[in-house]
């Protein structure tokens, strides 16, 4: 009995202090929230002010001359980067998956499955100085001039195509980090659907890809969109790659594909050290509201995932083996 109090207890530190960061978050950020009102997610400009003159006094919070805070343009950055990255993750993540569970010999399967899953050990800054050194002059250099010369004529598209930093660079390194997440909560997924469903559609004259794609796929469904729920939560959340190829615009809403933006949470990091100058502290306030509204949303849409999954049966066990 005590040692079942003991588990629970410890079990119990998990979520409590994900509910402790949470309110530290709002409390500690409250007095942002007050001053900043519904402005702060609709306004799309951020200003420190002049953070060596005195603070002055403005509807009872103490802030430097000049200062506002705004993040629409971190919010349209953050979608933007993360709705990308989807679109190119779960095509290539449910490929590799299909491959995996019905394209290869099982012992093959684990070694496949092992280099795979390895792309989401690698340390995110690791992604962001390779694609400075190698993806960012390759894609400003000649794949983003190809782009808006084939595909110019769509409004998104047109030029300018820009150094690399940007949407689309920002974009690539996220899907390879979230591909690794989709293709395992799916490869076991398909592994584990009966094999009797194999057999009867191979009876019929299927092929293998057919089996896959119109038999098995379908019912894994509620299994893919709770993984892509999943990495749609970390690509939210992505700091450092993000922070190295993004461009970390300010105040400039994307015009193209190719722009420089910025994410929540890689403008939190950027944006510290001078939000520390700010001698009446509503700056880092500011902050902490931008990392409540991101925990909010990131811990929404986990939830989200983990119910999906949860009601496919026996999908989140799968996906906690992953």
């Amino acid at each position: 009995m005590r040692f079942r109090t003991l588990l629970a207890l410890v079990a119990g530190l998990l979520p409590a202090s994900l509910v402790a960061v949470i309110l530290f978050l709002a409390v500690y950020s409250w007095p942002a929230i007050r001053f900043n009102g519904l402005r702060f997610v609709v306004d799309g400009s951020w200003n420190l002010g002049n953070l060596y003159a005195d603070p002055v006094q403005i509807g009872g919070a103490s802030i430097p001359p000049g200062a506002h805070y705004g993040i629409l343009f971190l919010i349209v950055g953050t979608c933007l980067s993360a709705a990308i990255a989807l679109l190119i993750a779960i095509p290539v993540g449910v490929g590799a998956a299909i491959f995996l569970a019905e394209g290869v010999h099982s012992r093959l399967r684990y070694w496949i499955s092992f280099f795979i899953e390895l792309l989401a050990a690698v340390p995110s800054v690791v992604f962001g100085l390779w694609a400075y050194v190698v993806l960012i002059p390759f894609l400003g250099g000649h794949v983003f001039p190809f782009m808006v010369g084939v595909f110019g004529a769509i409004p998104f598209f047109a030029g300018p195509s820009g150094s690399g930093y940007g949407l689309l660079t920002a974009s690539i390194v996220l899907s390879l980090m979230i591909v690794p997440l989709i293709t395992a909560t799916l490869r076991d997924a398909l592994v584990a659907q009966p094999a009797a469903l194999r057999e009867a559609a191979a009876a019929l004259g299927t092929t293998r890809f057919e089996i896959a794609w119109k038999i098995l796929l379908p019912g894994t469904r509620k299994v893919l969109m709770g993984g892509a729920m999943l990495a749609l939560g970390r690509a939210l959340g992505e700091t450092m790659a993000v922070l190295m190829v993004s461009g970390n615009a300010l105040n400039y809403l994307p015009g193209n594909i190719y722009a420089p933006v910025s994410t929540m949470a890689a403008f939190i990091v950027s944006q510290l050290d001078s939000a520390l100058q700010d001698p009446s502290g509503m700056a880092v306030r500011s902050l902490a509201e931008i990392a409540l509204i991101l925990s909010i949303i990131s811990v929404a849409i986990n939830a989200l995932a983990r119910l999906i999954l949860w009601s496919n049966g026996g999908g989140l066990r799968r996906l906690g083996n992953a």
